[in-house]
């Protein structure tokens, strides 16, 4: 198995609307805006209410889609999905969303999160004759969706969702309205927006900020809402959960314009910043994030501890996934890549690093060495939040426990494996407190290894691929 780099990759982005004679084109600019929540591949399926179309493929939104395919997809009823693959393995055919006709009816899913049972329901849909065209686990809602003994589609859909678990933000189709769901635990995130009178469904705000759409709401955990040419309609039949809201969609997944669960997520990185000074003060010259999830934490830290910020690090931005790669001989070129140190700052001086997080370590390693390689008298490392000692199921590609380095290594260990003068990390209660909402919404399982829902089959990205 090729080896990866783990980072902390998130499921996807999902954006949809109803009602608008521009459907595709507003899509479109709304899967660009969510392009940081995947950024594997993309697609968007649409309907008339007569026929349903689709555009799908490997890659960014911009090398998917241009101006003749979106002129194709018409309609007025849209649901776009940009995808990094968490359950399921990267290839064209788990490109959603994921589209399939059954009883004269078409139906569409763009899909955010992962379901825990994942793994037991396939082998006993498969056992009931199901044939899948895909690994996603978001395939299994249609399967229970089509399979259901129930009437109506609202009954089926409920029916369908009863028998999953896990973190799901969906978006579906059908040939004439568009349905948002969250999960009963509101993993992740999902809000409503209004542009010309249409309605707008999307991960995060910053695609309604695109297009000028008014937000209007986020949709409730357990939440169900109907658009369609009668209006919108919204059910909670889904039974009630403890709300288990992910507290990485503040620490590094969604983007700083957007607000999340309600609330900014540029205001709350950096009162991560001001409290992680307070926990974790560091006597240097310049203080610098790693670009560009570490930018407004380590704006707190400047602030809060008077420590001048500078860019002492400066990302590529424009490294798409066809990038030829160099020669062997090319040392450290997966870090230069991406990040390169401005050398005449950083010479001489006493550096701290802010980061938004350490998973395995070797990227933070590799960073620490440039840095050093640059000149830096002594380097400093605080991060954001608590160390990561337990992987995650519902939605984000944390690798295994061993693979983490918190999970065996002490703080001491780390920093010397790293490489670094110093390394603090946020605590919990400090993490907690400088997010505003209750601490008791958000799912801590990664720092913590307590699991909102008991895990059965640890599904991660190849447990259903085939062996």
């Amino acid at each position: 198995m090729k080896r990866r780099c783990f980072e902390c990759k998130e499921y996807c982005g999902l954006f949809g609307i109803y009602g608008h004679k521009d459907a595709a084109r507003l899509t479109y600019l709304g899967l660009y805006a969510l392009q940081h929540r995947g950024q594997e591949s993309a697609g968007i399926v649409v309907s008339d209410e007569k026929r349903v179309r689709q555009c799908k493929g490997m890659g960014l939104v911009a090398d998917v889609f241009n101006d003749e395919n979106i002129k194709s997809l018409k309609g007025h009823i849209a649901v776009g999905h940009v995808r990094y693959s968490t359950t399921g393995s990267s290839s064209a055919k788990n490109v959603q969303p994921f589209l399939v006709e059954y009883a004269n009816e078409s139906l569409a899913v763009g899909h955010n999160g992962n379901l825990v049972n994942a793994l037991e329901l396939r082998r006993k849909l498969e056992k009931e004759g199901a044939i899948f065209q895909t690994t996603m686990d978001s395939e299994i809602i249609l399967h229970l969706v089509a399979k259901s003994r129930k009437r109506q589609f609202q009954d089926k859909l409920i029916d369908a969702l009863s028998k999953i678990k896990g973190a799901y933000a969906l978006i579906l189709i059908t040939k004439d309205q568009i349905i948002g769901v969250r999960d009963p635990n509101g993993f992740r995130p999902l809000c409503l927006g209004q542009v010309d009178g249409s309605w707008v469904l999307a991960s995060e705000t910053c695609a309604l900020d695109l297009i000028q759409a008014r937000y209007v709401r986020e949709i409730e955990p357990g939440e169900i809402v109907f658009i369609n040419k009668r209006g919108i309609r919204s059910i909670s039949p889904l039974s009630k959960a403890k709300p288990s809201f992910c507290i990485f969609e503040y620490i590094y997944f969604a983007r700083p314009d957007s607000n999340i669960f309600g609330h900014s997520v540029y205001l709350a990185r950096k009162r991560l910043g001001e409290q992680l000074f307070k926990e974790c003060p560091a006597d240097a010259d310049i203080v610098i994030p790693i670009p560009d999830s570490g930018n407004c934490a380590a704006l707190g830290f400047a602030e809060a501890s008077g420590i001048p910020f500078e860019m002492g690090i400066i990302r590529n931005h424009y490294i798409g996934r066809t990038f030829i790669q160099p020669s062997q001989h090319i040392r450290d070129f997966g870090v230069k890549v991406k990040l390169n140190p401005v050398k005449e700052l950083l010479k001489g001086k006493r550096v701290v690093i802010i980061e938004d997080s350490i998973v395995r370590g070797t990227t933070s390693r590799a960073r620490v060495k440039a840095v050093r390689d640059a000149g830096a008298k002594e380097v400093h490392m605080r991060v954001s939040c608590p160390p990561l000692k337990f992987p995650c199921y519902y939605g984000i590609d944390f690798p295994t426990k061993k693979e983490l380095i918190a999970s065996s290594r002490r703080v001491n260990e780390i920093r010397d494996y790293v490489g670094l003068d110093s390394l603090g990390y946020l605590s919990l209660k400090g993490m907690l407190s400088s997010i505003p909402l209750p601490k008791e919404k958000f799912c801590t399982c990664c720092f913590t290894g307590e699991y909102p829902i008991p895990i059965k089959h640890k599904v991660s990205k190849y447990s259903l691929e085939r062996k």
